[in-house]
């Protein structure tokens, strides 16, 4: 049985693709920082910590998802956001070279490292401007791979995700907690936004686990991928399109402290790459909207 290791399991994306690996014939092992069956307590910046889970497990497949993922938190947080994502995937790249070990690995990074594009949508050879410390950190990441050629890695560049079950600091689970929260009267029917004009290119985090497996089952080695949909939305759109499912009247209120630093006004990728390994979405934005309106209905 293919053995395959998450880092950040835990996390929002993690349980989609353990269940997504396991559909496939994978036996699936995790890491993350409070443990639990087949997943191992680990901190990625203690070094000892994550060789001997290397060590333990010696995996065929890493997908590598564990990471400092708020771009908004990172402007608070700048050298914290650095260390998790780069010497944290320094310490398990350097564990597995350690081990003479030959697993496929999958770095998943973000299309934060594009910035303002000057042409859309964005190819993988689109040039790189980082804006935010996040962003940053995700190109230095990208780096570092440069240092470890003699593995078997490749890059996942994703795009915006989100599905049932996202954390409310991100923008779709935060507009359908408070639409849920009107709807069962805890909150007075007015929903505070920030920058609605912003376009992202979303996708179904159950798209992006499939995407996920196909590149460590059929991606080129030392490549990079868009994770995308190849359509992009505006916030003001998918809003509306919330408010609409719900069936409410909602006050729209513009709250300035939801504005980042700085914000990029439209990102949509080429998902042709993707693609030509075989990958297709299942999921239209409408089907994602209502599941994560009916999760935090249901909360």
């Amino acid at each position: 049985m293919k053995k395959a290791l998450i880092t950040g399991i835990s996390g929002f994306v993690g349980p989609y693709l353990k269940r997504e690996l396991e559909k496939n014939g994978y036996e699936v092992f995790g890491i993350d920082r409070t443990g639990g069956t087949n997943v191992f307590k680990c901190d990625l910046l203690d070094r000892k910590n994550v060789d001997d889970v290397i060590e333990k497990v010696k995996p065929d497949f890493i997908f590598h998802l564990a990471g400092f993922s708020s771009v908004k938190d990172s402007w608070d947080k700048p050298d914290l956001c650095r260390k998790i994502n780069v010497e944290g995937t320094k310490n398990l790249l350097d564990a597995i070279a350690k081990f003479n070990l030959k697993p496929r690995i999958l770095i998943v990074t973000s299309a934060e490292v594009y910035g303002r594009p000057k042409k859309l949508p964005l190819t993988e050879r689109s040039p790189l401007s980082p804006e935010s410390p996040y962003a940053k950190s995700r190109v230095e990441q990208e780096k570092l791979l440069q240092n470890y050629k003699n593995l078997n890695w490749v890059v996942a560049r994703s795009f915006n995700h989100t599905g049932p079950g996202q954390p409310a600091k991100f923008v779709i689970p935060e507009f359908a907690k408070q639409l849920a929260e009107i709807k069962k009267g805890l909150q007075k029917p007015v929903i505070k936004v920030g920058n609605l004009e912003a376009k992202r290119d979303f996708s179904d985090v159950r798209d992006v686990v499939r995407a996920y497996r196909l590149l460590l089952e059929k991606g080129r080695k030392h490549e990079i991928y868009n994770v995308c949909s190849g359509k992009s939305y505006k916030v003001e759109e998918m809003l509306n399109m919330m408010i609409e499912n719900v069936g409410i009247d909602v006050k729209v209120v513009i709250d300035k402290d939801k504005f980042r630093p700085v914000d990029i006004g439209e990102l949509r990728g080429d998902c042709g790459k993707l693609e030509g390994i075989g990958h297709t979405r299942n999921f239209k934005l409408d089907m994602t909207i209502k599941g994560s309106l009916a999760w935090w209905e249901s909360r």
